[in-house]
Formats: C-alpha cells, sequence, structure tokens
C-alpha cells in the first residue's frame, strides 16, 4: 500500500442528477487460454461491447485444474489488455521482452499496439486464483503504436479511505485528485475498485462524456434505486457523479473511458477498423513479423 491515505469527504449531495444504470447484464461459462474456466461478462451476446470496452472477464477458483494451463503464447494487435489479480500469483511474458509477476492486488496494462504476442501463466499450483482481465479498445491513430507494458505491484496502487471506511483503489484515473496508478491515456480510462462498508453512501466523480459499468464481485451495491447484487454488471448512464449505496459490505469495480465512435473489426486477438487490417495482421502473424 502507498502511505497516503487521506479521507474522502461522502458527504451526498441534495441533487438528483446522479449516474443511473441502463442495462443489468449476467456473466456467461466461458474457457479461455488452454482451458481457463472463467465468467464472460462483456463480449458476449448480452453485451457484445462498450466502446471503449472490448471484453470483461472474472476468473476465480480454487480448484487448480480450472486455470493451471493458462494463457500459452498467443498474439494480439490493435487494442491493450489489462489483468487485475485480486488473489493469486500469474507470470507475463512478451515478445518486447518484458517479464514480470503479477501477485495479489497488482495490475498489469499492456498496450499491444502494432503488435505483441504474449503469454500469461500461473505461478502456483494450487490455492484460489481470481482476477479480471479488460480489454481496452485504442482509437485508429494508435492502433499501430509501439506496445508497451505497465507492470504495476500492488505496493504502487493509491488507496484512498471514505469517512466510514471503505477503501478505494485507483487504478487508473483520477479520484478527487488522486490519480491512478495507470499512465494510459488512450481513452482516459477510470478503473476503480472499491471495496464497501456497511451503510455506506459513497459519491464518485464521473466523466459525463464517458462509457463505463459497474461490476459487482462480492455483495451488492443501490445505484440510484437499482440494486446490483454478486455477478452483475450495470451499465451506467453517467452524469457529473455516481452514488454508490450499500447495507452490508460490498466489492464493485467501476470501469470507464472516452467511446472512441469508430468501426470495429475483430478476429480473435486483433481488433482493427477494417477487414483489410485484419487480414494484414493474419499475414504479419503467419510471416512472423506481427511483434
Amino acid at each position: 500500500m502507498t502511505d497516503i491515505n487521506p479521507t474522502i469527504n461522502t458527504t451526498v449531495s441534495a441533487e438528483l442528477n446522479t449516474s443511473t444504470i441502463t442495462k443489468v447484464v449476467e456473466g456467461m461459462s466461458a474457457s479461455d487460454g488452454a482451458g481457463v474456466k472463467l465468467k464472460r461478462v462483456l463480449g458476449q451476446p448480452k453485451l457484445q461491447r462498450l466502446d471503449p470496452f472490448l471484453m470483461l472477464d472474472e476468473f476465480g477458483s480454487e480448484d487448480a485444474q480450472d486455470y493451471i494451463a493458462g494463457f500459452p503464447k498467443h498474439p494480439h494487435r490493435g487494442f491493450q489488455t489489462v489483468t487485475y489479480m485480486l488473489n493469486g500469483k500469474m507470470q507475463h511474458k512478451d515478445s518486447s521482452g518484458n517479464e514480470g509477476i503479477i501477485e495479489d492486488g497488482g495490475l498489469q496494462w499492456m498496450n499491444a499496439g502494432k503488435g505483441i504476442i504474449h503469454e500469461e501463466m500461473p505461478m502456483q499450483i494450487e490455492g484460489k486464483m481470481r482476477g479480471f482481465q479488460l480489454w481496452v479498445n485504442l482509437p485508429s491513430s494508435e492502433k499501430m503504436s509501439k506496445p508497451g507494458y505497465q507492470d504495476i505491484p500492488t505496493a504502487n496502487i493509491p488507496e484512498l479511505n471514505s469517512e466510514k471506511g471503505s477503501l478505494i483503489r485507483v487504478l487508473a484515473g483520477n479520484f478527487k485528485g488522486q490519480e491512478g496508478a495507470v499512465s494510459t491515456q488512450a481513452v482516459k480510462p477510470q478503473f476503480f475498485d472499491f471495496h464497501l462498508m456497511d451503510n455506506e453512501s459513497l459519491e464518485v466523480p464521473t466523466q459525463s462524456s464517458h462509457n463505463g459499468f459497474l461490476y459487482v464481485y462480492e455483495g451488492e451495491v443501490d445505484v440510484a434505486g437499482q440494486v446490483l447484487t454478486k455477478g452483475q454488471l450495470g451499465v451506467l448512464a453517467f452524469t457529473d457523479k455516481l452514488i454508490l449505496n450499500t447495507k452490508s459490505a460490498a466489492k464493485v469495480i467501476l470501469v470507464s473511458g472516452e467511446p472512441i465512435n469508430e468501426p470495429v473489426v475483430q478476429y480473435g486477438p486483433f481488433v482493427m477498423n477494417t477487414q483489410e487490417e485484419i487480414n494484414q495482421a493474419l499475414r504479419d502473424f503467419q510471416q512472423g513479423v506481427l511483434a
């Protein structure tokens, strides 16, 4: 943890113009990589995309057979991948020479850009492994950018506390003056992890120009009268603030970003603007010149 831990004022304004939930989606069982069992929340028939976000997976199991095969070498082009580890240990290696181990509470934010080949493999053979993988699209002007990688241990993620003791982890974006750990600005992302106390009413500053969502991974949260329970994603209609209300303890992530408003053509791990660009990505991969 960081040693900066100020108290956040959570007094709720009397204004009624607060962000609301427009759609609720539950994850569906899926598998990826070499057979890792997971729950696909975004990137499924009920919610294919939410510009600029392409996918959200939650993985979590205490059975090593559900995750031990990991995600062997595979390519990406045209977007960013984010891995946020709640519990467990995973090693990252990629074709740009980056290597790191993500552990409890850590974050990896990778810009695939013009092309990268990477792998994420478990560094444990037993115990709980739980976390999220998020895919963030890139605008056409940055799809062929230089690949990049941020490996952020939990100690480098800023944390704040509300008056009631709720924990706010600022992974990306700005929370009431506290800048997040992630430096990328491609879609001005916000990524917050809230560990909410009983009877909390937390006012969260938001960007009215963003698209985004809440995902509850423990407990339940009330947003403007709409209750989200564990395993549910709520698509948000943003004003300039969001109020999270709880009766009992809950954990929820908030993710938002500037919509790109460009065509999306996706073929597995390649996300571009046209079919020809996808064809070129496939040719580059086949010829060994992707990365």
